[in-house]
């Protein structure tokens, strides 16, 4: 709720709800119709349920794409705000989370765990539901999540990476997961000099390798989706991400989608160092996202 008030505070609050559309109780409430009305004509039966992951960096669209499935009755949603399914913005444990799933009569139930992206591959192959699990991982242009963190977390990059640096944070979800490479890594650096711009692009680095280190470029249950191409083309990124879940496609799905001003493509001022990281790094995700999409269309 502090986090919520600080952004609308900031932001607008008008856009916050646009933004996270789940706080909205009167969107809420005609979600919670339609879904009613379809689990009385075509609920499935407890257990038939599929999992749906939606794991990356935080700022990196995913808001957009659980709003986008959310208008599908098929879906049950579970943002990371979701007490049922989250403490603190971490996924309950396995058993929680399992429950939820066999209980629901959707075709899938939708969940956003992304302090909880280290963990995919062993969610998708551990968790026991019936219906095997699947599992989107969204990302966005280095330059454009570290805009978006520092206006929604300041440096809070910046403080966390120090502290991980230093030997603390074992605890902190930003900390599990790390490679010992990339741990290494983060140890390298002078936090003292490091600028808040910089820390967010490392962080985005650091969070995006889990993509390739948990190997999900190599899983057909895994796809890889860009918020920069949804902006850019929504229709042809949904149907292809429909066409990978298995569900049709409705113009419903981007509606919310409405066109953005052309800004001028700056990059921002960090470690080039890390922006050396970065830019290889988005380079395999960008190749691994047409590569996907090119499959499944």
């Amino acid at each position: 709720m502090r986090l919520n008030w600080a952004i609308g505070r900031s932001q607008g609050f008008g856009r916050l709800l646009d933004e996270k559309e789940e706080l909205n109780p009167l969107s809420r409430a005609a979600h919670d119709v339609r879904k009613w009305q379809w689990r009385r004509r075509h609920g499935v039966a407890p257990g038939e349920a599929t999992p749906v992951f939606l794991a990356g960096v935080q700022r990196s669209g995913t808001n957009m794409i659980i709003r986008g499935l959310a208008n599908s009755p098929a879906f049950e949603v579970f943002n990371e705000a979701n007490k049922a399914a989250f403490h603190r913005y971490e996924l309950r444990s396995d058993a929680v989370v399992r429950t939820l799933v066999d209980n629901s009569r959707q075709r899938f139930v939708l969940l956003k765990p992304l302090c909880d992206s280290h963990r995919i591959a062993s969610l998708l192959d551990t968790l026991g539901t019936q219906q095997h699990g699947r599992a989107i991982w969204a990302w966005r242009n280095v330059d454009g999540r570290i805009r978006s963190a520092l206006a929604h977390f300041g440096s809070n990059n910046l403080e966390i990476l120090r502290e991980i640096a230093s030997g603390g944070a074992q605890d902190r979800w930003q900390a599990r997961g790390l490679s010992r490479e990339n741990r290494t890594l983060i140890e390298s650096f002078d936090y003292s000099t490091m600028t808040p711009e910089s820390a967010a692009a490392l962080f985005w680095y650091v969070r995006n390798a889990l993509y390739f280190e948990q190997e999900l470029d190599r899983r057909d249950d895994v796809i890889l989706t860009s918020y920069d191409a949804f902006i850019a083309e929504p229709q042809p990124t949904m149907v292809a991400l429909c066409a990978f879940l298995g569900v049709d496609y409705d113009t419903d799905f981007v509606r919310h989608i409405g066109p953005r001003p052309v800004r001028p493509n700056v990059a921002v001022d960090i470690d080039p160092a890390i922006r050396a990281l970065c830019h290889d790094l988005q380079a395999k995700l960008s190749a691994v996202t047409q590569q996907q999409l090119s499959r499944v269309r």
